[in-house]
Parts: structure tokens; sequence; C-alpha cells
């Protein structure tokens, strides 16, 4: 695609709460077009083909019609955490990219297969990982790099809301990979990641529901240069949605939920006066699902197969950790 003026086509697979904010947020990317929506039924898809498509965005009642369109480059994924690797095999079988909703998969063995099949057919897949997308942490991770802020050796994030639902409800389906951990706990273990380094050591503990998924999870960490973490992800009460780092300079405050901040404050200790903003060095586009998208369209026009900002090697790396996490848990889902 390098050098292509012409839009690129998206095809969205799935039409639940996260494809809507999706297509929201890609309705404001230059360069993109909502090219084709497939569901499980047709009506699904006309109802939100016409709620965030245009007079020629195609419709589809099966997933299977729109990875074979031809007016799609490339799929976005947005079914259920256990479904995303069927959605990838067939999308790289009809010669289409992928950015496929985080988690990846529910596990390490079957991401690695996904990033086998994306080399195989010789395409693009890029973990939707908006954190990793969004102009405030990637001027964050600039900056701490240079040491302007002194070293870091203590970061604390949290996600959590409490989830008012039926048993079946995806997030309390472990059939489905519902749970804390991979729903919500990805975001500050990820956080850290980014800004910390891959982690040395982690540990945690939880509660389970009767039917085995977690509910509540909190994670210590440690990281290289003497850096320590402590993470919190929760279904059953609301967290605060912050972070914050202690350097030996000052401490870091995110504005806002911490994994599409507004903002992030460096105050170094006993001088305020001279408190350090940054805002991003690029727009947010939408809440910041925008920026994942403008970044798989920057890496197709440039002949990419992975994006540098969410590489392959990333993404399992934090899906190995989420499964020692399980281990340490003992959650389980059908497959393991």
């Amino acid at each position: 695609m390098t050098g292509n003026p012409d839009p690129l086509g998206w095809g969205i697979l799935a039409t639940g709460k996260i494809a809507r904010s999706f297509a929201a947020d890609l309705a404001l990317v230059p360069g993109a077009r909502l090219a084709a929506v497939g569901s499980r039924s047709e009506e699904s898809a006309q109802a939100f083909a016409s709620g965030y498509g245009d007079s020629g965005t195609r419709v589809h009642g099966s997933y299977e019609a729109l990875v074979a369109d031809p007016a799609v480059d490339v799929v976005y994924i947005a079914t259920p955490h256990s479904l995303h690797l069927a959605g990838a095999r067939a999308a790289f079988r009809a010669g289409k990219h992928v950015l496929c909703e985080k988690p990846l998969t529910l596990r390490t063995s079957d991401a690695e297969e996904m990033v086998r099949l994306a080399s195989e057919h010789d395409r693009f897949l890029m973990e939707a990982m908006w954190t990793a997308c969004h102009p405030v942490v990637r001027e964050l991770r600039r900056e701490l790099a240079s040491g302007r802020f002194g070293t870091p050796y203590h970061l604390a994030a949290e996600l959590g809301f409490r989830v008012d639902a039926p048993p079946t409800d995806r997030l309390l389906a472990p059939d489905l990979g519902g749970g804390a951990l991979l729903d919500m706990g990805i975001y500050p273990l990820t956080f850290a990641h980014l800004v910390l380094g891959e982690a040395e050591e982690l540990r945690g503990v939880g509660t389970l529901s009767p039917s085995g998924v977690d509910l509540d999870v909190a994670i210590a960490g440690r990281y290289p240069g003497g850096a320590v973490a402590t993470m919190h992800a929760s279904m059953t009460s609301w967290s605060s949605r912050s972070a914050s780092i202690a350097t030996d300079l000052g401490r870091i405050e995110l504005q806002g939920d911490f994994h599409h901040p507004r903002a992030a404050v460096f105050t170094p200790v006993g001088r305020p006066e001279q408190q350090v903003v940054l805002t991003g060095d690029e727009p947010v586009v939408g809440r910041g699902y925008g920026n994942e998208a403008a970044e798989v369209d920057r890496c197709l026009r440039a002949g990419l197969r992975e994006s540098p900002l969410v590489p392959h090697a990333q993404t399992l790396t934090i899906l190995r950790q989420m499964d020692a996490l399980r281990a340490d848990l003992g959650i389980r889902y059908p497959g393991d």
C-alpha cells in the first residue's frame, strides 16, 4: 500500500460496544473509511452501518462474508476474546490485514499462532492496545527515557468498575475469557511495561467467583533498575482508574483515566512552580481509538507488517505475564 492515496477500507467484525466506540473514532481518521460491517445477523450489521457508516458501507450477515469483501483492506476484530483467533485466521486467509481487540487471545500459544498466520500470509497484525498509541503516553515514555523526570522507582495503576450483569454476560463467562485480569488488568500491566520495561517478577492474588472468573486481582511487580509496581483490576468496585509514578526527583500523575489520559503531570519535589504538563505531540483522535487506527494506516502505507508502537513481542510478553498470573490465581479457561 506504499504510496497509495486511496482511503483505507476498514471492515468491522462484530457490532458490540467496543466496535461502536472504535467506529465513532474511525470516522475522524483521515484516509480511513468504514467499507463494511459484519455481524451474525444482517439486521445488526445494518443498524451498525446506519449509525456509523455511509451510503457505500456494505452490510454482511456473517463474518465469512465480511472478510471476503473486496472493499475491505483491514479487518478490525471486536468479538469476545475466545473468538479472536478464528476471526483473524479467516481474515488472513482472505488476504486481509488485522487489528484485533485486546487481549489478542486467551493464552500465549494462541497468540503465537495468530502471529505465525500473519507471517505466513504476509499480512499486518496489531493488537488494539490504544494506550500504547496514545499521544500523552507516548510523550511520557520519551521524557522518562530521556531522564528528565529522574529514575522511576514505583508505579501504581488501577482500573476497575462494578459489573452488574447476568452470569451469561461476556465479562462473567469463563468460556469467553471473562474476568478482571484480561479485561482490566491488561491495562496496568501494559502501562508498566511501556514505562518501566519488561517485568522481572510478577505475583498475583485475587478473588474468584463460584464459576472461576476472577473478580478482583492485585498484582505486585519488580522491574528493571530496581523499580516496583502495584496494580489492581476489579469487576466489583469503582476504582480511581488512576496511575502515578514516583521517581527520585518527584512524582508523575496521569490525569483522567490512565489508559487514555488527558495529560501527564510531573511535579518535582519541593518545586511545584516547575511543574511540567505533557499533553502529547499530536492530537488525540476522538477518545483515542482513532490514534490506533491511524497507526495501522501509517504502518500499512509504509509497508510494515507490525507496529513499532505495539510490536508482536510486546503483545506476547504481556500475554505470557497474564498466563503466569492466571496460574498464580487458579484461573482456567476451556482449552487450557
